[in-house]
């Protein structure tokens, strides 16, 4: 595509993604539950094995976890289309679940993990947000590894926008993250709808080309529940404060490990500094 990144600055970026000290990772609804709503234990495990991963190599690791309205749907039994107010029961339903096996999977690595179920308005408003920042330090020091959920019990525009997107993006600003990795159900950002279009090609990196990036994700994508505008959304958005961001496919075999080790993996957002790297 025109436009397209420079080798070096994809390298300096894969570079600082692999040196990250502070990472979130962020995880889909698609990447832990199965076809019937179902929290799917072979994904949940393959993820807790891929952050702790990041653990082995130092690395603080916040995980924003979405799956409780999926994961209640499956325990309560309920069809997909429900209301926002069945959604808010049914997340309270696959809230403990998710935290259940959550703290049975990362018991394999003696991994103490938390729940913190937050808003957007809880990190826009300055005093929560303190609060919040202050008990995920507090964990952190503590090798304790917070697992942060939107709180859809009282939310409803982040129900309707799959707004846990921009919750990961705003944690990771907020609390200096070095590296956003958002993982999800297609291998990154495409030229096209790659689940319709077969000729959709995978984007190495966003940075210089971002306009060009947002018309192709505008024209492409579809449906109103978080998706792909929103990933790219948060990505860019972090990359504005300096900070690298990947969307990457949850099933690829190692998938923070080649983060990681620098390798390509996804679709990178270079740090944007406000300046673009001379040519």
């Amino acid at each position: 595509m025109s436009g397209a990144v420079a080798d070096a600055e994809i390298d300096r970026a894969r570079t600082l993604a692999a040196e990250a000290g502070r990472v979130v990772v962020k995880a889909g609804t698609n990447s832990l539950t199965d076809e019937t709503s179902n929290l799917d234990d072979g994904k949940l495990d393959k993820l807790v094995d891929d952050v702790a991963d990041l653990i082995e190599r130092d690395k603080e690791v916040i995980l924003v976890s979405s799956g409780a309205i999926g994961a209640g749907k499956g325990r309560a039994g309920f069809a997909s289309d429900d209301t926002v107010e069945e959604s808010q029961a049914l997340s309270t339903i696959g809230q403990s679940h998710l935290m259940r096996r959550y703290t049975e999977s990362f018991e394999r690595y003696g991994v103490t993990v938390a729940q913190i179920l937050v808003t957007e308005h809880d990190l826009e408003n300055p005093e929560r947000f303190t609060n919040f920042k202050n008990t995920v330090e507090t964990l952190l020091d503590w090798g304790v590894v917070p697992i942060v959920n939107e709180n859809d019990a009282v939310a409803t525009e982040e129900i309707r926008i799959g707004d846990n997107d921009m919750i990961s993006s705003s944690i990771a600003i907020g609390v200096g993250a070095d590296l956003l990795v958002t993982l999800t159900d297609v291998d990154g950002v495409y030229t096209g709808n790659p689940k319709r279009d077969a000729d959709a090609e995978l984007i190495e990196a966003v940075g210089r080309n971002y306009d060009e990036v947002e018309r192709i994700i505008e024209s492409s994508a579809s449906g109103s529940f978080g998706g792909i505008r929103t990933k790219v959304s948060g990505a860019r958005r972090v990359s504005e404060h300096g900070i690298p961001a990947i969307i990457a496919r949850s099933t690829e075999p190692d998938v923070l490990e080649k983060v990681a080790t620098a390798q390509a993996v996804g679709t990178i957002f270079t740090p944007i500094n406000g300046h673009e790297d001379p040519e």
